[in-house]
């Protein structure tokens, strides 16, 4: 099983994005961790690390995909 991470910030484009995507995401073929960078600000170097420019986005085997646009990762630091 793979992993995906859902990287947001609570914000409600955020908060829609995760449902539909983790809804739609297949369990059987993808581990789905959610994390909040407003309440987890740590792993903001992570968002980063794998290219993610803004959130709502969903990072599939280290490939970072931007979901609409809720906040810049600049703007969460």
């Amino acid at each position: 099983m793979s992993q995906a991470l859902f990287f947001h910030a609570g914000c409600p484009v955020c908060a829609s994005a995760e449902q539909q995507f983790i809804a739609a995401i297949d369990p059987t073929k993808y581990l789905v961790e959610v994390v909040h960078l407003g309440e987890q600000k740590d792993r903001i170097a992570e968002a980063e690390h794998y290219g993610v420019k803004s959130v709502p986005a969903l990072v599939i085997e280290g490939q970072p995909f931007h979901i609409n646009f809720g906040a810049a990762l600049a703007d969460l630091k």
